[in-house]
């Protein structure tokens, strides 16, 4: 993963508090699991059977049985419970994960996400995307700003299709944090040497401002 990525998944972890029992999402999600600063503090669940997952093993500690639900190696934190994957997912729509980290292709003005087809492209299904979206407690979106060709992946309203009708509550990408209040899009918080000015110009969504610290954004403000 680069560093991009990783800097995305490390400005996830102060929206998890201790004790959350968290769904880890494919991609970028999964990178959360090495920046938490207390992984005892907080329960990792993946929809193939664990809780109790821990950070990226190192390779000589990869066990090709111990994966993800991306198929991606983990490890399992001592205590960790291993079960069926109806049962995980009984655990998701019955309300018991508290917050999901998912990535997203595109996210609209009102919070919504699109993260599982491109059209015209083969896939495998939307997967527990749909699940998490509807089960979890809180959901928070780790992607980066743009997409590959550099288009805005924070738009109007989505052209692929929508995982789920319900919006997400926090978007964390590499240069903001956005929440969803009310239905629009609030900007939070600016990566250091962000400007506003450069979210204005790679968001295709209108938002509301309202930074949480604007004495650490002064210099980014006055320069947009």
């Amino acid at each position: 993963m680069s560093d991009v990525q990783n800097r995305i998944a490390a400005r996830v972890v102060p929206h998890i508090p201790p004790g959350a029992v968290v769904n880890l999402g494919i991609g970028i999600p999964t990178l959360v699991a090495d920046h938490l600063p207390d992984a005892d503090a907080v329960f990792l669940q993946t929809e193939n059977g664990l809780l109790g997952v821990g950070p990226t093993p190192a390779p000589e500690d990869v066990d090709p049985d111990l994966v993800h639900a991306g198929k991606q190696p983990v490890t399992a934190r001592p205590g960790a419970s291993y079960f069926a994957s109806s049962a995980s997912f009984g655990m998701i729509r019955g309300g018991h994960v508290g917050i999901a980290v998912l990535g997203a292709l595109q996210i609209d003005a009102q919070g919504r996400i699109a993260n599982w087809a491109l059209p015209g492209k083969p896939v495998l299904g939307v997967g527990g995307a749909m699940d998490l979206l509807v089960g979890a407690k809180r959901v928070i979106v780790a992607t980066t700003h743009t997409a590959k060709d550099g288009s805005a992946k924070i738009v109007a309203e989505c052209t692929f299709p929508l995982t789920a009708l319900r919006p997400v509550d926090v978007v964390v990408t590499e240069a903001a944090t956005f929440t969803v209040e009310n239905g629009e899009l609030v900007l939070v918080d600016l990566a250091d040497g962000v400007t506003l000015d450069w979210v204005r110009e790679h968001t295709a969504a209108p938002f509301r401002t309202a930074l949480r610290n604007p004495a650490r954004h002064e210099e980014s403000i006055d320069h947009a």
